[in-house]
């Protein structure tokens, strides 16, 4: 696997039946800064100079995570938005993480760093 982060920014989400292997998870999260592995999750917690702010966010990823069709689970505070990606459908219904879930993180970040990361 010869991935970017621009390669990862450009596809689109599609149905997987495998999970990713630990090796391969391994290569995908040196391209996703910021992303931790967290009990079968990628994680990635964004801070905000206040509420609205935080709620701008998730109105701006809500496109991008609808339009792709993987959904996160998001945790938001006052000035914080955590994310957690994982896929429910691999592995024939156990879960664990596909590529579609890089996918998604890529253009979070990419929606934090071009509206919000100078404000923060």
């Amino acid at each position: 696997m010869m991935l970017t982060t621009a390669d990862l920014l450009e596809k689109k989400c599609a149905h997987q039946e495998q999970a990713l292997s630990d090796a391969d998870i391994a290569q995908y999260l040196k391209l996703i800064e910021g992303w931790a592995l967290q009990q079968g999750k990628i994680c990635k917690t964004f801070s905000f100079n206040n509420y609205y702010e935080t709620l701008a966010f998730i109105n701006a990823i809500a496109y991008v995570i609808h339009a792709e069709d993987h959904h996160p689970e998001l945790v938001v505070t006052y000035n914080r938005c955590s994310v957690r990606f994982d896929t429910h459908s691999v592995n024939a219904g156990r879960g664990g993480l596909s590529e579609n879930d890089f996918i998604c993180a890529a253009k979070v970040d990419a929606i934090f760093q071009q509206s919000f990361a100078l404000n923060t």
